[in-house]
């Protein structure tokens, strides 16, 4: 693997890892300034997550002057059905793993989202990075580089499962590692196939996008039909 590509990896952990210290000073801070401190958590996101992308940018900055990020990436036309299709392949993904994941008694609904969802409440602008900069970053990481790197040496399976495995424990959420492994396995076949980041680049950031405004917007409806079921599961499973 290439020099620059583990100081991305640095990067992207540092700011994972970040918080440790960052958030906590952030808190201070706005107590400090009579602010109020629900904004530190959005506000702390917003500037991580900035302040990562703009440093692997800059990192990256040569290869993407050179070649770009793809190595003979496959037509506009070609790669635009591909990064449409991305989005529809990545959200019948998660419903799969989901009816899996409810087949194997795992709670519905996912405690991150409904995180990310409460700081986008508080602050409306975090949305950037639920929906464009994480993507991103995420894809760069996980595919480009991570996934990119165990291709060169196994086969397309293999390489895919172990980078969504280490892409769905990254969101720290192991009970829906399959969900997040899904969705990995998916933009990892849209870079296969169309040699281009920015496919499931696209893909990611559009899914995502989709998900917060109907997550937001419908809120009280999935909760509902969350709840009805979860009963029915419930009802079923009287009988088994």
């Amino acid at each position: 693997m290439k020099k620059e590509y583990w100081w991305v990896i640095i990067v992207y952990i540092a700011m994972q890892f970040s918080s440790l210290v960052g958030l906590p000073i952030l808190i201070f801070g706005f107590k400090h300034f009579d602010i109020s401190q629900r904004l530190a958590v959005p506000v702390y996101l917003i500037a991580s997550f900035s302040i990562a992308l703009i440093i692997i940018l800059l990192i990256l900055r040569k290869e993407m002057n050179t070649r770009s990020l793809d190595e003979k990436g496959t037509s506009f036309g070609y790669s635009a059905i591909w990064a449409v299709l991305g989005v529809f392949l990545a959200l019948f993904a998660q419903y799969v793993a989901a009816i899996i994941e409810r087949l194997l008694g795992i709670k519905m609904g996912s405690e991150n989202t409904q995180d990310i969802l409460k700081i986008i409440e508080t602050l409306p602008l975090a949305i950037l990075v639920t929906s464009i900069i994480g993507p991103i970053l995420e894809e760069i990481v996980f595919r480009k580089i991570i996934f990119g790197a165990l291709f060169k040496r196994y086969n397309f399976f293999i390489s895919a499962l172990i980078s969504s495995v280490i892409f769905a424990l990254a969101h720290m959420e192991p009970v829906h590692i399959l969900l997040y492994a899904a969705m990995g396995f998916t933009f990892a076949f849209l870079y296969v196939k169309t040699k281009r980041i920015i496919v499931p680049i696209f893909a990611h950031v559009s899914m995502n996008t989709m998900v917060v405004l109907v997550q937001s917007v419908y809120k009280d409806d999935i909760e509902r039909l969350r709840r009805e079921a979860e009963a029915i599961q419930n009802f079923i499973g009287g009988f088994l």
